[in-house]
C-alpha cells in the first residue's frame, strides 16, 4: 500500500492531536498527609462564643461599674485612656451626637446598637495582648463600666446576662438590618 507524503503528516498529526487530548491521571497518593483532624464537638462548643443582639448565649456571672473600673484600671487604660478617651487606641466614650457631623466619634456611646455586641467584642478581642484572658465577671463589669461613662446607664448598674439585653443604646435605630433570617 502507498501512502502519500500528505496522508502520513495527517495521521502523525491525528495521533498527537490525540496524545495531547488525552487525560493524564496521577497516581492516588498512597498516603494521607495527615494535615489535621475532625474538631470534637467539645472544642466546636467552646469556640462558639457569638453573642447575638438579643443576648441568647450570654454566660452566667455578672459585674457592676464600680468593679468595671478597676478591670478598666487594670487592663484597658494603657490602650484606651482614662475614662475611654482613647490614645493609643480608639476612644470608647463621648461622641454621642457626632455620627452626622463632619467629624463623628464612633464610640461604644455613640455608634455601637447593641450592648451585647459591646460584650461579645470585649470577650473575643480584649486585651488585645491577650484576648479572650477575662473571666466573664470581668467582661461584665467593664462593659458597665464603658456604659456608664457613655451616660447609658447608672453608676450603680449591675451588667449580666438578664440586665444587658435590656440597653438600649443611643445609636440602636442607626442601622439596617440585614440579617439572613
Amino acid at each position: 500500500m502507498f501512502t502519500s507524503k500528505r496522508m502520513v503528516i495527517a495521521m502523525a498529526a491525528t495521533a498527537l492531536l490525540a496524545a495531547c487530548a488525552a487525560p493524564t491521571l496521577a497516581p492516588a497518593p498512597t498516603k494521607s498527609p495527615n494535615l489535621g483532624r475532625l474538631a470534637t464537638a467539645q472544642e466546636i462548643a467552646a469556640a462558639d462564643i457569638s453573642i447575638p443582639p438579643d443576648g441568647s448565649g450570654l454566660p452566667a456571672g455578672g459585674g457592676d461599674v464600680r468593679q468595671g473600673a478597676a478591670v478598666y484600671a487594670g487592663k484597658c487604660v494603657s490602650c484606651h485612656g482614662e475614662k475611654g478617651v482613647g490614645k493609643p487606641a480608639d476612644a470608647l466614650a463621648g461622641g454621642i451626637g457626632s455620627l452626622a457631623t463632619a467629624t463623628p466619634l464612633r464610640t461604644v456611646g455613640s455608634y455601637w446598637p447593641y450592648a451585647t455586641t459591646l460584650f461579645d467584642y470585649v470577650r473575643r478581642a480584649m486585651p488585645i495582648q491577650s484576648p479572650k484572658s477575662l473571666t466573664n465577671d470581668e467582661i461584665y463589669a467593664v462593659t458597665a463600666y464603658l456604659l456608664n461613662l457613655n451616660g447609658i446607664v447608672a453608676e450603680n448598674a449591675v451588667m449580666n446576662a438578664q440586665s444587658l439585653p435590656q440597653v438600649k443604646m443611643p445609636n440602636r435605630d442607626g442601622f439596617i438590618d440585614y440579617s439572613r433570617r
